[in-house]
């Protein structure tokens, strides 16, 4: 058995350090990079580059809304060929800048309130991917199954990573929990660790009413920006290690 993780990293921006990619980033297998807008700069995008390069580690990129100030997470209402533009602008610099160091893009994963917001309107979903095959028809898309950004990328024959978090939990729907409750979050390792071996191993997982609910998992994702990252990332590998469960990139996961 194979299984990607994936983690957000890159989201510095100039002197304002956040997140520890450099421990982070050699223990997952590919690094979804902020673009400059929700987070991240150029140069922060090109240490996490060369970070990712020299850990053999595949590199994706991250858009968001232009949103540095609440990180991306706040909701943006816009014309939906003004979002593709946005979306498409973002691959392209990280195309450009891992080309420029030896290094190129595999995968997209939308940020934050544009990945929340795509994963319920069509409109916004066909625009992301519409942005998304434009650039590169090639790139594997990572979406959470049964979403319409899952359900659009599949419709313009996108590759899709059927994504589940590692450090977020579930509610009855099978749904990730809203950031505005303080139970959305899991910060204690082993907790995120049993989650993972549950979901990869079983096929499932405990909604916070205890409920059980079916999972297909290609990519794992684990939060940079939270405190506690690192520490998650490391009991994920244990117990998929102990599992028997091999840790690759996504593109070796679809063959590449």
């Amino acid at each position: 058995m194979k299984v990607n993780i994936n983690a957000d990293v890159g989201e510095s921006f100039g002197r304002y350090p956040l997140g520890t990619d450099e421990d982070l980033i050699p223990l997952i297998g590919s690094a979804s990079i902020a673009c400059g807008m929700h987070a991240g700069d150029p140069t922060t995008m090109v240490k996490t580059i060369k970070i990712a390069l020299d850990a053999a580690v595949s590199i994706g990129a991250h858009p968001g809304f232009d949103d540095r100030w609440g990180f991306g997470r706040r909701q943006v209402q816009m014309d939906t060929s003004d979002l593709e533009n946005l979306v498409a602008y973002q691959i392209g610099a990280l195309k450009a800048l891992a080309a420029a160091h030896g290094g190129s893009v595999s995968h997209v994963k939308p940020h934050g309130a544009l990945n929340n917001m795509a994963m319920v309107d069509r409109l916004y979903a066909d625009a992301v991917v519409r942005a998304v095959k434009s650039v590169d028809a090639d790139l594997i898309f990572v979406a959470n199954v049964g979403t319409e950004l899952a359900l659009a990328a599949d419709a313009v024959g996108l590759r899709v990573a059927r994504e589940f978090y590692a450090d977020r939990k579930y509610n009855d729907e099978g749904h990730i929990i809203s950031r505005k409750y303080e139970h959305a979050m899991i910060r204690d390792p082993e907790m995120a660790s049993a989650q993972i071996r549950r979901a990869v191993c079983d096929g499932e997982v405990i909604s916070v009413s205890g409920r059980k609910i079916p999972v297909a998992v290609d990519s794992i994702c684990i939060h940079g920006d939270e405190p506690t990252a690192v520490a998650v990332a490391r009991s994920v590998r244990e117990v998929l290690d102990r599992e028997g469960v091999e840790m690759v990139g996504l593109p070796e996961l679809f063959g590449n």
